[in-house]
């Protein structure tokens, strides 16, 4: 009894098994003709043509071309496809894998453009004034303005290249669908670019390129992000000349004295990995220090030029620091006062007149430091004092 229950129940569920299939023949053969995107089983690979089930008498057929450059699907599996011209039952009707994942691309691409997403592509070919692009099996176009992060004015993309885009125009109706890569890549930029400055800070001596160089400012590069150098901080001395021995590609040090983050924007300085000649110059000659210098040409006017040191460092007398009995002629060696170093021209301020003021300051205070001589009314007082000791001795 047991055993006939189990076997109608068994003929009751193969029943209604043949009665789904049945209908899903029926329903993927109603979906065929309204020229709907299926889901067909392959069944054999033949020539140029994958043979799928289509739920007819006759299998389907899509062109192996279809699959150019991807992997074609094995025996059983199932592939997307949608009717392209119907067959009989002598003919096999014909479906394209092509066209319906197409057709499912333009719906991914509605909802990728809606909310802004990315999309990968592919570069299927180069044409005048960008590229065709595959996205999600709708061929697109890109533009060159819109294919690298600065302006392009050729291809640098070869055909099989993979990107990242934007849609940026969207129109199913006219089968317009335009991407930009451009964007994406400015997205990421801003990305490293916040990254890299939130990891420096004014102060730093930072490794930069020089990208361009002209007569009043040297452009720099640091991971990508631009700065300059002003003529300023070039070089303590001759800043114009020393700015035309830098080349573009140059690879050097730099110091960071201004940082904008949200520009951005960064100042360098190149003299500042240096020491200023005018604070070594006030270490080497100190204020109120004596020099021994050469003089090296003399104007009533202008002042006095000359040299200090092994090193023939320039010094300078004005007018006013000569003195009113300065007598010295070109070549002589005088003596003089540091009172200064001009941080323009890194010259040494010198003063005769101050150093002869020193110098009378000095026998003045020897003077002064000398026993006191005696006064007209202590020797008178002494003279006095001799002769009453003369008279009480008598």
């Amino acid at each position: 009894m047991n055993e006939e229950i189990k076997t109608t129940e068994e003929i009751n569920e193969a029943e209604m098994t043949m009665d789904q299939l049945i209908a899903q023949q029926e329903s993927l053969s109603e979906q065929l003709n309204k020229r709907e995107i299926v889901e067909v089983t392959v069944v054999q690979i033949s020539g140029d043509y994958i043979l799928v089930d289509t739920g007819a008498k006759k299998e389907g057929a899509i062109l192996v071309s279809e699959f150019d450059g991807k992997t074609l699907p094995a025996v059983g599996e199932k592939v997307s496809a949608v009717l392209v011209k119907r067959g009989s039952d002598e003919r096999h009707s014909i479906l394209s894998h092509k066209k319906a994942l197409e057709m499912k691309g333009w719906d991914l691409c509605k909802a990728a453009y809606d909310s802004k997403e990315r999309v990968k592509g592919v570069i299927l070919q180069t044409v005048k004034g960008g590229y065709i692009v595959e996205v999600l099996g709708v061929s697109g176009f890109m533009p060159l303005s819109l294919s690298e992060l600065h302006t392009a004015y050729k291809h640098y993309l070869p055909v099989g290249a993979k990107i990242k885009a934007v849609i940026v125009e969207f129109s199913k109706e006219k089968q317009k669908l335009i991407v930009s890569r451009k964007q994406v890549l400015e997205e990421d930029e801003a990305v490293r670019r916040t990254e890299v400055l939130g990891q420096i800070k004014e102060g730093e001596i930072l490794r930069v390129v020089v990208a361009k160089v002209d007569k009043e400012r040297l452009f720099l590069r640091f991971h990508g992000i631009e700065g300059i150098v002003t003529l300023e901080n070039i070089a303590w001395k001759e800043p114009e000349t020393a700015i035309a021995n830098f080349r573009r590609g140059q690879r050097l040090k730099a110091k960071l004295l201004k940082l904008d983050k949200e520009t951005p924007r960064l100042e360098f300085g190149l003299k500042q990995l240096f020491l200023n000649p005018a604070d070594a110059l006030k270490r080497r000659y100190p204020y109120k220090s004596s020099v021994k210098a050469k003089i090296e040409k003399i104007s009533e006017e202008e002042g006095v030029e000359c040299t200090i040191g092994k090193n023939n460092t320039k010094a300078f007398i004005s007018p006013f620091e000569m003195g009113r009995e300065f007598t010295a002629n070109v070549g002589d060696v005088i003596t003089a006062l540091v009172v200064g170093v001009n941080p323009e021209t890194f010259t040494v301020n010198l003063s005769v007149k101050k150093y002869d003021q020193a110098q009378n300051r000095k026998v003045v205070a020897q003077y002064l430091k000398q026993a006191p001589r005696p006064t007209l009314g202590q020797l008178l007082e002494d003279s006095f004092k001799t002769e009453e000791t003369e008279t009480e001795e008598n």
